[in-house]
């Protein structure tokens, strides 16, 4: 069953967001909500994909769209953090179906300048094509009467994005829960050390503020998910960055880590969907849709 749940508003200025997890990938995607208005942001929303299917729908999405429609909010933003490996991204098909203007961080343009390389596919993705807007870092605009911030935020990819709206930040694979640690960093253009930098940008927010996380598996000893934080408790409690860790001993640790780790089962299809915005490969002269996956360079 799909988790949901709401981390109500704390006052003026300050978001209502709604968190729905999605099993499959072990993403958190959100509704950021302005309770004045009614405006509302989705954040890092899923579209389907079956990887030993190669099989693609937009069911979460459309159950994300009806929680929206449920409280009565009208979407304002399409919004993604980063591209990214663990699912394809719904902006695309959200965009079409809301009439919103779908935005993700403006170095996504070098993020894609590696893969064309990694695809030899020398003329795709044109990332100024496919969002509406790319994010400078310190950019900020609306939604309905909240003011939202980018924060360049780079180390799982060079160009990952936080959204700081209010009293929430939506910190995406930096941060995972306090007991889970940190997000990989060894992904083309990833670097643990910027990841450092990153961290300790984001624990110089107020303590209060409400971290959002954009992935949680679990651990051995908490079977359920979950991805509310807040910036004290994981400058305190994080199991990779708490109580003072240094730059050194975080990056030895997060690279020795990193070489363990196998690439998401959803990695090489994901991101030459997630850098044309999350839309599909145009149909062939069959009338199919195709991916290409690059072999023996991983």
């Amino acid at each position: 069953m799909t988790e949901i749940r709401t981390s109500p508003s704390t006052g003026p200025g300050s978001p209502e967001v709604t968190g729905i997890y999605d099993a499959a990938s072990g993403s958190a995607q959100y509704i950021a909500a302005c309770p004045e208005t009614g405006k509302a942001a989705l954040i890092d929303v899923v579209r389907d994909f079956d990887p030993a299917a190669a099989r693609t729908g937009t069911g979460t999405a459309e159950r994300v769209l009806d929680i929206a429609a449920a409280k009565g909010l009208e979407i304002a933003w399409i919004l993604d953090t980063h591209p990214h490996a663990d699912h394809l991204m719904a902006s695309s098909f959200l965009k079409d179906r809301t009439g919103a203007p779908n935005a993700i961080g403006a170095k996504v343009t070098e993020i894609a300048e590696l893969w064309r390389v990694l695809y030899n596919l020398p003329g795709a993705f044109d990332p100024a094509a496919d969002f509406d807007r790319l994010w400078q870092d310190g950019d900020s605009f609306e939604i309905g009467g909240l003011t939202a911030r980018a924060m360049l935020s780079s180390g799982h990819t060079l160009g990952s994005v936080t959204y700081v709206i209010g009293d929430a930040a939506f910190v995406h694979d930096t941060f995972m829960q306090p007991d889970a640690g940190t997000a990989r960093a060894d992904f083309p253009g990833g670097s643990a050390s910027e990841l450092y930098d990153s961290l300790m940008a984001i624990l110089d927010l107020p303590d209060e503020t409400r971290l959002f996380v954009g992935h949680d598996y679990g651990t051995e000893d908490r079977p359920d998910p979950a991805w509310e934080s807040t910036v004290a408790e994981q400058r305190e409690t994080n199991i990779h960055v708490g109580g003072g860790v240094s730059r050194a001993d975080y990056v030895a640790r997060r690279e020795a880590r990193d070489a363990t780790l196998s690439l998401p089962d959803r990695m090489l299809a994901a991101l030459q969907v997630n850098l044309r915005g999350g839309r599909l490969p145009d149909p062939e002269d069959d009338g199919h849709r195709y991916l290409k996956i690059p072999l023996d360079r991983f």
